[in-house]
């Protein structure tokens, strides 16, 4: 192939196709569990998080409630990956390959909020969510009718392999997947690029700009006890009584047990036969979808 502008072109052309048929090849799942905000900025801020106070009975005037502001902010990162293409590849057709790995790079980067998301959640019982503490943790304050602060716990803590159980339904679902710049090709493809001059490459890459972050964490419970009817029950149960400060219910109700692939056959089991292993009425089917993530294996 003759190295002139139009075939070069065609190239960069052919290249992007492949890339964006990778994009659309993976299936992902952390709209599951991650509500994606819009960023306009290189980070943004959630302290807002803590306001959300619930309604009240209007008698007199309205009662303005000063609850502590945290300063909760997730910082977007530049993600990038990149494909050298030798002069003498394009120059003798010896391109074969190179569509499979454009067409893998794009499904890498359809996979990313996947990776992102669920490695966040992973994290959560070492990482900080908008209130300071880790976000799955035995201490969150939450003021009670007095206004005092009172701990309560979102984990329990084991040496088991973790699971977790989450309310999706929600306007903010537990995690934040935050976008700035979708994914996009670029190129030093031009001869006088010093890639082409020095070391004979044509360079084409995919970057894109997002980070993940936390969401409420009343809308998780992580625990590292084994995965069995029991110590789900008690999951859903410590769920089902968050409040909001002042003590007023927050209505939380689980509706996705998430777990990595060695504790599916044990998720399934609780909530995906209506009987027990005895042959009994299992109380607990149905009461929320399994999401199976390679990601946290």
């Amino acid at each position: 192939m003759e190295l002139t502008s139009q075939n070069l072109d065609a190239l960069r052309v052919g290249f992007n196709t492949a890339f964006q048929a990778g994009l659309g090849q993976h299936e992902s799942q952390y709209g599951r569990i991650a509500t994606t905000i819009n960023s306009t900025d290189l980070s943004e801020r959630y302290g807002w998080m803590a306001n959300s106070t619930g309604l009240r009975k209007w008698v007199g005037d309205r009662v303005v409630k000063n609850l502590a502001e945290y300063d909760y902010e997730v910082k977007n990162e530049v993600w990038e990956e990149t494909i050298a293409v030798d002069k003498y590849h394009i120059e003798f057709d010896r391109l074969g390959t190179y569509a499979t790995r454009f067409q893998m790079m794009g499904q890498n980067a359809a996979a990313f909020p996947d990776e992102l998301v669920f490695s966040l959640l992973k994290a959560g019982f070492s990482s900080n969510c908008y209130d300071g503490q880790f976000f799955f943790d035995t201490d969150h304050p939450v003021l009670d009718k007095n206004g005092d602060a009172q701990p309560v716990s979102n984990m329990a803590a084991g040496a088991a392999t973790p699971w977790y159980l989450l309310a999706t339904k929600r306007p903010i679902k537990p995690l934040i997947y935050q976008t700035l710049k979708p994914w996009e090709m670029v190129s030093m493809d031009a001869p006088t690029d010093a890639n082409v001059f020095n070391r004979k490459e044509y360079v084409y890459g995919t970057e894109g700009a997002s980070n993940a972050g936390f969401g409420f964490w009343q809308t998780a419970f992580g625990s590292k006890l084994a995965l069995d009817a029991t110590n789900y029950e008690a999951a859903r149960g410590a769920m089902m009584g968050f409040t909001g400060d002042g003590g007023k219910p927050l209505g939380i109700t689980p509706d996705l047990l998430v777990v990595p692939p060695s504790l599916e056959g044990a998720a399934r089991r609780i909530v995906g036969n209506e009987l027990t292993g005895g042959g009994n009425t299992n109380e607990w089917y149905n009461t929320a979808d399994v999401l199976v993530v390679p990601w946290l294996a």
